[in-house]
């Protein structure tokens, strides 16, 4: 069953050309939702402006879901995401990696998958998080239009993670990410629904959820007059 929430967005840019109608993103991640296969499932939830993949999901099936609902992909690699071929099959475009500008225009998505794969498959460095995140260099901090949506597998350290499990505990680089962007929104997997209190966090102004299964997430734009475009 997918999940439902709604958001205020803080930022007019991306509402400028639709007419005050929601940008409507579906995330997804870690276990198939298999409800998304009947498209009598499918049709209530409206059209559907991205499909975010936050890893452990087979390009196979994000490819699937995109084309049910003839929506731009953007996806993650998750520490199951380990096998290859990476794109599988044909067509499917490759994980994304860094600032995407192009696929929703006016939200700036940063891209963030498993950070570290070897030959006997995922380990968890934070060392490498820390890499990956300093790649992002100064394109994500300081661009006239900074990222608006972080889409990762991992959640930043204290925020959606499990602490008291090691190799579900959130990235320390993830939280000094999440401190200096601070976007609105920010989706993820890999952490059980099962331990945690609630499938969404807060970090500042940060609305961290977990995709694990399907959200809908429905961003509002600001009302008329709002003047506040900070991200």
């Amino acid at each position: 069953m997918t999940r439902r929430l709604r958001l205020d967005w803080p930022d007019p840019a991306p509402f400028e050309a639709r007419d005050g109608r929601p940008i409507r993103i579906l995330a997804i991640s870690d276990d198939p939702d298999r409800t998304l296969d009947d498209a009598r499932n499918r049709e209530p939830l409206g059209p559907i402006d991205l499909v975010a993949g936050c890893g452990d999901l087979s390009p196979e099936w994000l490819s699937f879901v995109a084309d049910a609902f003839v929506a731009p992909l953007v996806y993650v690699r998750g520490n199951h995401d380990d096998r290859g071929p990476w794109p599988a099959p044909p067509g499917v475009p490759a994980p994304a990696t860094g600032v995407d500008r192009r696929t929703l225009p006016g939200l700036p998505i940063v891209a963030l998958s498993w950070p570290r794969f070897t030959r006997d498959g995922a380990r968890r460095d934070e060392w490498s998080a820390w890499t990956q995140v300093g790649r992002l260099g100064i394109d994500a901090v300081r661009s006239p239009r900074p990222p608006a949506l972080i889409v990762s597998h991992v959640p930043p350290q204290g925020a959606g993670d499990t602490p008291t499990d090691p190799y579900h505990r959130g990235f320390a680089a993830y939280r000094f990410l999440a401190d200096r962007l601070r976007v609105p929104l920010w989706l993820h997997g890999h952490t059980n629904l099962a331990a945690q209190a609630g499938w969404t966090d807060r970090r500042g102004p940060t609305t961290l959820v977990n995709a694990t299964g399907s959200v809908l997430v429905e961003l509002d734009p600001p009302p008329p007059g709002r003047t506040d475009t900070a991200v």
